[in-house]
């Protein structure tokens, strides 16, 4: 009889926006009535612009013309979008990154997951806290990382917790590690590293023969010159990170949770509780920068005069 995979016992509870989901379901069952404000998940809410839509149509149009058209692609994407993310994402700023060395997939997410499959099952892994859920579910259901105890840590990972005590700025570990999942600009507490910062962590990782898997997802939001947008700016990260991009993107005593609970129950307003991202998010939740302007002063205002905060 085939079994399934024992490891997904040890997940600790659903998925984190599966559980978000659920609860904004049955409030809505509830309350048929309440016009909800969506400011958790950062889905896309307006229009494409005219510049996609005039290469969608084009795109559509090839394939409607026998000497145009395309079957399946390569595996790890067609030479003209390589080339030109490696000369605008990178060489721009002075990376030199080959064509050859950059995967186009279905995105960072998908990604961030599966990039454990390459690596051996006893590797450990160091994961920054709060972190973005994807990066730790997939190592309990590839089996690296023990049991969740009582306080939902796992007991075979490294936490680097980034609190506001230490400006969210995660330690180093004091142990050695095999691979280290990194996210700046963070999800979901925003914080960047600086160069320096980036060099102490490449450093790190080339001393302990470890891996840096940086996720750089909201690089686009970098204004700062003086803050990296790739990992590649710093020198010696080509020997230890694997980068991933994107080119889709609290009341004192209650816990994320709660509080999530409370804006949805009150404002009528869906956002993200911290504590799905890992202990240390506990306390916060994240709000989406993504939401339609209007909705999102609307957002506010209602968080202020029905929560009195």
């Amino acid at each position: 009889m085939a079994r399934v995979n024992d490891h997904y016992l040890k997940l600790r509870s659903s998925y984190l926006f599966s559980e978000i989901a659920r609860r904004v379901r049955e409030f809505q069952d509830a309350h048929p009535g309440a016009r909800l404000i969506r400011l958790g998940i950062g889905d896309v809410t307006r229009p494409l612009a005219p510049a996609v839509i005039t290469a969608l149509h084009g795109a559509v149009d090839e394939m409607a013309r026998a000497e145009t058209f395309k079957g399946y692609g390569p595996e790890t994407g067609y030479a003209f979008l390589t080339e030109l993310i490696a000369k605008h994402d990178f060489g721009e700023r002075g990376v030199t990154v080959a064509p050859d060395e950059i995967f186009v997939s279905d995105g960072g997410k998908a990604d961030s997951a599966n990039i454990q499959e390459v690596f051996a099952a006893d590797c450990v892994v160091a994961v920054i806290d709060p972190i973005y859920p994807v990066y730790l579910d997939s190592n309990v259901m590839a089996g690296r990382t023990g049991a969740a105890g009582d306080d939902g840590r796992y007991d075979r990972v490294v936490y680097l917790p980034c609190t506001a005590e230490n400006g969210f700025a995660p330690p180093l570990p004091d142990r050695h590690v095999d691979l280290i999942y990194l996210c700046f600009p963070n999800n979901p507490t925003g914080a960047v590293l600086t160069r320096a910062g980036l060099q102490r962590w490449v450093d790190w990782a080339r001393r302990e023969g470890a891996v840096l898997l940086y996720d750089a997802a909201y690089e686009a939001y970098i204004r700062d010159p003086e803050i990296p947008h790739s990992i590649y700016e710093i020198e010696g990260a080509r020997d230890v990170a694997i980068e991933f991009r994107s080119f889709s993107k609290t009341p004192s005593g209650l816990g994320s949770w709660d509080f999530f609970d409370t804006l949805l129950g009150q404002a009528h307003v869906v956002t993200t509780p911290g504590a799905g991202f890992g202990p240390s998010g506990e306390g916060y939740v994240r709000l989406t920068a993504f939401g339609r302007r209007a909705e999102t002063e609307e957002a506010v205002e209602r968080i202020k005069t029905r929560l009195a905060l």
